[in-house]
């Protein structure tokens, strides 16, 4: 898609039958690739084994095709769907904005930080993390709970009993993880002969007319998620604005809909709720508040034209039916709502391959 010199190109999405929200942002000024990473999808999804391993190694490539041509590389966090570890082409070459892996990170992304930035450090600088890596540094942490004023005053009725024992939890397993970050070393931003690296949070960087803005840390889902923290990017060139949210789940917290307002953008990646899950790890009621902020972010918005509404949905044959409410805004506001496959003029491949069951039985 093309919009007054600013395009687009998928990498590659659920709905193509591999994790992945990736996406090769371009203007005349800079070309920017979000989130390089790709995963295969889970067991339920009803495709075989075999075709799952193609489409992750399909999704690869050409995510690999995509980042090889761009100027910038962001990652939004170290879940596999988002990063890759470790493919130099993709890194080589350009700046990298990263997530902060010292701080709002939980222990098994900072895992992941860790062996990628190792490897990053290796190839890129010829020399070893551990050896480079700055000494620890003891702060205050904000509460995150401080920053989503609108989600912690509402009222959910009957779960609000439960919600309350679930944010004190939320809060005493934040605070020791925040007594670890105190105690980490931490991994430096550096310049390379080839290669840039910048922890990317609440950052903007310009190029021509072109300016690239990350948010503020966002919460990977629910209140105090145990998931993680993810920043959303922003893409502005002259007067078209790109915004892709990375993994807020649709967003369930109200704050990050009330972002997403005020940025108004012409163009939004939105990663929807992961209904493939729902009634397990993802209850009824933050589900329906991951439907009603993603209305309320089409019925405000008086310029947004087209919504790639596609991370975590497709990965069960019933997201539509279950989101239906979001596609019929959509379509009566005039704003086109399409998954990654359908905008590529293909069937999601989950329905596909949920229709073949239907007709083997």
């Amino acid at each position: 898609m093309t919009s007054n010199s600013l395009s687009f190109e998928i990498g590659w999405f659920d709905s193509l039958g591999a994790k992945s929200a990736s996406v090769l942002v371009k203007t005349p000024d800079v070309k920017v690739f979000i989130d390089p990473g790709i995963a295969i999808m889970h067991p339920s999804f009803p495709a075989p084994r075999k075709v799952k391993i193609e489409l992750y190694k399909k999704g690869y490539m050409k995510i690999v095709e995509l980042a090889s041509r761009a100027d910038i590389v962001i990652i939004t966090h170290y879940h596999y769907d988002h990063f890759t570890d470790f493919t130099p082409i993709i890194y080589e070459g350009k700046t990298i904005f990263a997530k902060n892996p010292n701080e709002y990170i939980n222990e098994s992304q900072r895992k992941r930080a860790l062996k990628f930035f190792e490897n990053f450090y290796s190839y890129f600088g010829g020399v070893k993390l551990k050896d480079v890596m700055h000494e620890a540094e003891a702060k205050d942490y904000p509460l995150p709970i401080d920053d989503i004023k609108i989600a912690y005053s509402k009222s959910f009725g009957d779960y609000d009993e439960r919600r309350r024992e679930l944010l004190r939890k939320g809060e005493e397993a934040f605070l020791k993880l925040a007594n670890k970050w105190s105690c980490w070393k931490r991994i430096p931003e550096v310049d390379f002969k080839n290669v840039k690296l910048r922890f990317a949070e609440n950052r903007e960087v310009k190029f021509g007319n072109t300016t690239i803005r990350l948010t503020k840390l966002l919460l990977l889902g629910i209140e105090y998620s145990k998931l993680g923290w993810v920043y959303g990017v922003i893409i502005e060139y002259k007067d078209t604005k790109v915004m892709h949210t990375s993994d807020v789940n649709g967003p369930i917290i109200e704050d990050y809909a009330d972002l997403i307002v005020k940025e108004n953008p012409d163009i939004l990646f939105l990663d929807g709720p992961p209904t493939y899950i729902l009634g397990y790890t993802m209850n009824v009621t933050n589900f329906k508040r991951a439907v009603e902020n993603a209305i309320r972010i089409i019925e405000s918005s008086d310029r947004l034209k087209l919504v790639i509404y596609d991370h975590h949905l497709p990965r069960e044959p019933k997201y539509m039916e279950r989101t239906q409410e979001v596609w019929m805004k959509g379509e009566k506001a005039g704003i086109k709502i399409l998954t990654a496959a359908e905008y590529l003029g293909e069937k999601p491949t989950v329905i596909q391959y949920s229709n073949r069951k239907v007709e083997e039985k």
